[in-house]
């Protein structure tokens, strides 16, 4: 029952994170930017493909009418 009972906690912290994001797509993106910046910086670029491949996803996902 613990699992479940986890999985429950998950699941509406997904929720909330999916209204978070259609509320305050500026936000996220901001935020999606500064991180990507953080972790490309901290791995000195080694990663730089993948992250900026994420970020545009995060992007693409806030606000599918910007390319």
């Amino acid at each position: 029952m613990p699992l479940l009972r986890k999985l429950t906690a998950l699941a509406g912290t997904a929720a909330a994170a999916r209204t978070y994001i259609r509320r305050n797509p500026d936000k996220v993106n901001n935020m999606a930017a500064k991180a990507g910046a953080f972790v490309d910086k901290r791995t000195k670029g080694k990663y730089h493909g993948q992250i900026d491949n994420a970020v545009h996803k995060v992007r693409n996902a806030t606000n599918p009418k910007q390319p």
